[in-house]
């Protein structure tokens, strides 16, 4: 069984987009979508240097467009995902992407409301300087407690030995200082606040309004939530976590255990693909990855989507 899976923030890097442009039909896509997001992402994706798109407000959409981008050349109809991926999900901002794949929402709506859900998180990392960090290695139960001792909320479990925090400068600062019992390494984020706190309220209201006015479709694909890693039928469910998990820790290890329910035996991911797949391979032995992390990769994943499908 193949499922597809679109990454979060911080996957992406100058340029990552220009060697996609070659591909009948992604620079109309991404004007329509640009035009859709009130955002060059073209300019964005290509020309843009790292601090440009670091911008939460810019990262979030243009990492959405390259995921959709990306997925579109992995089939030779748009038709055939339903039919050969077994299960879809994102992390973080990439669940937007997996909605949109799976046709919860059509492409133009899910790049509207993820630009306001980055505009609202821009706003809200603004109030108070915060952060994320990942952690590597130890037990996860003495590293959440030792979190949640300093103030920091794990708000990234992403199983295979890594947990992200996220806090304020200072609460970042004294984790640095004292970090929990057998992590190896603590490693700054390169995003702009504590994104899945408490810290992120105020944007959760501010993407409830503005999804009011969508009519979500039931996903076509079995989706997975990262927010307790079930799969959800109805498109106003998912709709609902979308505006919610802004605010809620991300459980990407729950998400892989569910994979493995199913029967995982191949995982692709889309652009700018790398950092799901290297977890996967750690919790998911035995199952076959691919990171789509430029068009070069293309044949390879079809390929596995031969395979696997």
């Amino acid at each position: 069984m193949l499922v597809l899976v679109a990454p979060g923030q911080g996957a992406q890097t100058p340029g990552f987009l220009t060697e996609w442009l070659d591909f009948p039909g992604v620079r109309g896509a991404l004007e329509a979508w640009s035009d859709a997001a009130g955002l060059d992402l073209i300019r964005y994706g290509t020309e843009a240097d790292a601090e440009e798109i670091r911008d939460t407000a810019v990262a979030q959409p243009l990492l959405v467009a390259a995921g959709l981008a990306s997925a579109a050349l992995l089939f030779d109809d748009p038709a055939e995902l339903p039919q050969k991926v077994g299960a879809i999900a994102g992390h973080s901002v990439g669940e937007f992407t997996a909605a949109s794949l799976a046709g919860v929402l059509p492409h133009e709506e899910a790049l509207r409301l993820v630009r306001t859900r980055g505009l609202g998180m821009a706003e809200a990392a603004a109030v108070t300087e915060t952060g994320m960090a990942a952690l590597l290695g130890g037990d996860p139960a003495v590293t959440v407690a030792h979190l949640e001792k300093l103030g920091l909320t794990p708000a990234n479990i992403n199983g295979a030995g890594q947990i992200v925090a996220a806090g304020t400068k200072e609460q970042l600062a004294a984790l640095e200082a004292d970090k929990p019992e057998g992590v190896r390494k603590v490693v700054a984020l390169k995003v702009a606040g504590a994104f899945h706190t408490h810290h992120m309220a105020p944007a959760v209201d501010t993407l409830a309004k503005a999804a009011e006015a969508l009519a979500p479709g039931d996903p076509k694909v079995r989706y997975v939530s990262n927010k307790d890693g079930r799969t959800v039928d109805g498109g106003a469910e998912v709709l609902e976590r979308l505006v919610g998990q802004v605010a809620n820790p991300v459980r990407w290890d729950l998400c892989m255990e569910t994979f493995k329910e199913l029967g995982v035996t191949a995982l692709i991911e889309v652009c700018p693909g790398g950092t799901l797949t290297g977890l996967a391979k750690r919790a998911l032995p035995g199952v076959k990855t691919l990171a789509l992390k430029s068009p070069a990769d293309l044949d390879a994943a079809r390929e596995l989507i031969a395979e696997h499908a």
